[in-house]
């Protein structure tokens, strides 16, 4: 009786026979979903960091209230007639119905699920590429890892965020061209993408890359499914609340001034941090010698090579972008690890030591959720008893909120205490207010600053972080004004009153 034989029918500590048949082959599919799961869910707490998660909630609820998509937001007294360009409002419907119904549990499951079937795939990628079983844990295993980026701010992929659509849907594209098969489908899933968020822009890059490569090469067949995937892809993009306008809403972000203001679209350098990104860094680093010194093998598939060396230029540039260069680096990961591991490792099989140890994985599930589910929180940045305080006292002021708890002061109150700015940024506030905002943000207070915005948006009271020793001399040693009420994080300051 051979291995193959002998495996088929045997158990794994007296488990039904017919249990190991129908895992054949998907083992190292059950370890690696099982024991990254494990993982994200034990990140639940950061997952729901992400501080413009409270307004996404908000806006969800706001879209089932009404039963349509708001064009005006209803919550800031300073947009002035600028329209609302809310590109995500499929997925704040959907983590406010999991939010109402299964609270912030639902929603940190919701982004593990993601994280799984992103698994999925780029396993199935690595496999189909011929790389070995031991090669793919590996590679895969690493890149799931790193690409969540934890360990570094601003934390938003893998998070309780629309970002995470984006992932999901660029691994499912970047599979789908890779194996080449189901490309009609593409258009049908860039429908559900452009509902759920405004990175759908990122499908014509990696369908521009497989087509590019299939046209160098005279493969017609492919370059056509290609190109007919990609045509179907821009007509899709129309099928949206918005219409043509979701352009007007992208640009709002992509290239918008605002963007050297938010850690996520600054370079990897000022993101980075010490020592959480060393993982990434060697990471990153063995891609490139593997690359170069295997640069001439044809094996590997050229067009993962291709997106991973882009999005590792662009990750450099900005830092949203690195999360992809993990993901697409994959494929070529594997196959070079699989050149360096011993012949009788990647000869040995480990289906059945993968079996045990992913049943175990799935067990190990349930006990990490139940462990963590007690600290899942919003950020503790703006908390109930402050929004009490503010609903209490500040319903009809003028607050100038700082923008990390503008989300949170959405979700908390609705809309009952009006604020200045929160973190949509350039798709719902003019250029005019987000340039005013800008000059606020220093350490060091600039009075003429901080004189013309309170004087010119009419500002009656000031909700700013609690530390910021400067901005409280300056407003109550100063210009005379009352800090009424200071929070763990948060500290609200009302102006004196006006002279009769």
């Amino acid at each position: 009786m051979d291995a193959r034989e002998n495996w088929s029918r045997t158990g794994i500590g007296g488990a039904p026979t017919a249990f190991g048949r129908h895992l054949h082959g998907r083992e190292i599919y059950l370890v690696l979903i099982a024991f990254l799961s494990v993982f994200y869910i034990s990140n639940g707490p950061v997952q729901l960091s992400h501080y413009d998660l409270g307004w996404h909630i908000a806006a969800g609820d706001l879209i089932r209230e009404r039963g349509e998509i708001p064009f005006q937001d209803p919550w800031a007294f300073t947009l002035a007639d600028k329209r609302w360009y809310n590109l995500s409002w499929l997925w704040d419907v959907i983590a406010s119905v999991l939010y109402q119904h299964a609270g912030l549990a639902g929603i940190v499951l919701l982004v593990v699920a993601c994280g799984a079937v992103i698994v999925a795939y780029l396993t199935s990628c690595g496999l189909r590429s011929g790389a070995s079983v031991p090669a793919v844990c590996i590679t895969v295993f690493a890149a799931c890892l790193l690409y969540p980026c934890y360990e570094a701010a601003p934390n938003t992929y893998l998070a309780a965020s629309p970002n995470i659509a984006t992932m999901l849907f660029a691994v499912i594209f970047y599979g789908e061209c890779l194996q080449r098969r189901s490309w009609f489908l593409l258009p049908v899933l860039m429908v559900l993408w452009v509902n759920l968020h405004g990175g759908f822009m990122l499908a014509f890059p990696i369908i521009g890359v497989f087509a590019g490569v299939a046209l160098l090469r005279r493969d017609w067949a492919n370059f056509r499914n290609y190109c007919f995937a990609g045509i179907g892809c821009v007509a899709a993009i129309f099928v949206n609340p918005l219409g043509w306008h979701i352009y007007d809403g992208v640009m709002a972000t992509l290239g918008h001034f605002i963007q050297a203001n938010i850690g996520e679209w600054r370079p990897y350098l000022h993101n980075m941090e010490l020592p959480g990104s060393i993982p990434g860094i060697a990471y990153a680093l063995t891609f490139i010698a593997l690359e170069l010194h295997y640069r001439n093998s044809k094996p590997i598939p050229v067009e993962p090579r291709l997106l991973a060396w882009l999005f590792l230029f662009l990750g450099l540039y900005q830092f949203r972008y690195i999360a992809f260069f993990f993901i697409f680096s994959a494929v070529p990961m594997a196959l070079h690890v699989d050149r360096l591991l011993p012949e009788r490792l990647s000869r040995f099989d480990i289906r059945r030591a993968m079996l045990a140890a992913g049943i175990i994985g799935v067990f190990v599930l349930p006990l990490s959720f139940l462990q963590v589910r007690p600290a899942l929180a919003l950020p503790d940045m703006l908390s109930d008893e402050d929004a009490g305080y503010l609903l209490a006292h500040s319903t009809h002021s003028r607050v100038l909120n700082h923008w990390n708890s503008g989300g949170l002061l959405i979700f908390r109150t609705h809309g009952s205490v009006p604020m200045f700015v929160d973190g949509r940024a350039a798709t719902a506030y003019p250029d005019e207010l987000l340039r005013d905002y800008l000059k606020l943000v220093r350490w060091d207070i600039d009075e003429a600053a901080w004189d013309s915005v309170i004087s010119k948006y009419r500002i009656d009271a000031v909700l700013w972080v609690r530390g910021h020793e400067q901005l409280r001399q300056f407003l109550v040693g100063r210009r005379g004004w009352k800090e009424d009420y200071t929070g763990a994080y948060m500290s609200l300051y009302t102006a004196p009153p006006a002279p009769r």
